[in-house]
């Protein structure tokens, strides 16, 4: 399997390279607790027309190795441009997923531009999701931490119970099957507990929205009507609003896992951005 190793401290990451090494380069970045596989609807298909598609398990997630320490931001980010340099990837485009678009973020501006050309949220955590001065209408920190000590108690209970949540599976057009629900539930449950506890601490205090408006490249907003976890006004909004060249597609009825449940539609998306459309 390849790994790397993270620049920061040596931490052994998994990834994936699939599609032609001179096609276009997308590197996609999951959402917490998942690891690369939770891309495989977009990453088969585009793969097979011709795409690079690089996928990243972050630290303590997937089958990267099960550390305590560098669930902060900046080595998050750190790890993920280790391995844009080990591949030495040009000309990306960076797809992140809830966390993993705060990840990109602080990528880019972290490192510049320099490896990456397009960068695509998909139903971001970006700006933050907590309460702050900039963000009166986000979620209570308190409570967001109520909810990390309750995963704490029983974590595959917090991921079954929250199944329908995070693919608005009582709106209209939601549909996967209750195999693939627990395939991903197992998937979640693959990330070690200290980085999922980690990594949802990190979200309590996540704020890049002095950030956004340094990014010197397209930025392509998707973001759903029906997202609880990521509430479509105070972060796919705000983003797109923040960023200087910002496009935002909103899938009506959509919710967090939108990435299962409007797949096509998601593709169809990425692969028209990719080329150099933007996503209008």
């Amino acid at each position: 399997m390849p790994y790397f190793a993270s620049p920061v401290d040596g931490t052994r990451l998994h990834y994936t390279d699939h599609g032609p090494a001179d096609g276009p380069v997308v590197v996609f970045v999951a959402g917490s607790y998942l690891g690369g596989e939770m891309w495989e609807y977009q990453t088969l298909p585009l793969a097979e027309e011709g795409h690079r598609c690089v996928t990243l398990d972050r630290r303590g997630h997937g089958r990267s190795d099960d550390v305590w320490h560098g669930y902060d931001l900046d080595t998050l980010a750190d790890d993920l441009h280790g391995l844009l340099e080990h591949l030495d990837l040009r000309g990306v485009c960076l797809v992140g997923h809830s966390l993993g678009s705060a990840e990109a973020v602080r990528c880019l501006t972290r490192h510049g531009t320099g490896r990456v050309a397009r960068f695509v949220a998909v139903a971001g955590i970006v700006p933050g999701v907590a309460r702050s001065a900039d963000n009166p209408d986000g979620a209570d920190p308190a409570v967001m931490r109520a909810v990390n000590r309750t995963y704490r108690r029983d974590r595959a209970a917090f991921f079954t119970d929250g199944a329908d949540a995070f693919f608005s599976l009582d709106r209209p057009g939601n549909e996967v099957s209750q195999a693939y629900v627990h395939h991903l539930i197992g998937r979640c449950m693959e990330a070690t507990p200290r980085a999922a506890s980690a990594v949802q601490e990190l979200m309590v205090t996540l704020d890049v929205a002095g950030e956004l408006p340094k990014l010197d490249l397209p930025v392509l907003v998707v973001h759903g009507t029906h997202d609880t976890s990521a509430v479509l006004e105070t972060t796919g909004r705000r983003t797109a609003r923040l960023v200087p060249d910002g496009t935002l597609k909103v899938y009506e009825d959509a919710g967090h896992g939108l990435f299962a449940t409007h797949a096509d539609r998601l593709t169809d998306d990425l692969r028209a951005f990719v080329s150099g459309g933007s996503g209008n």
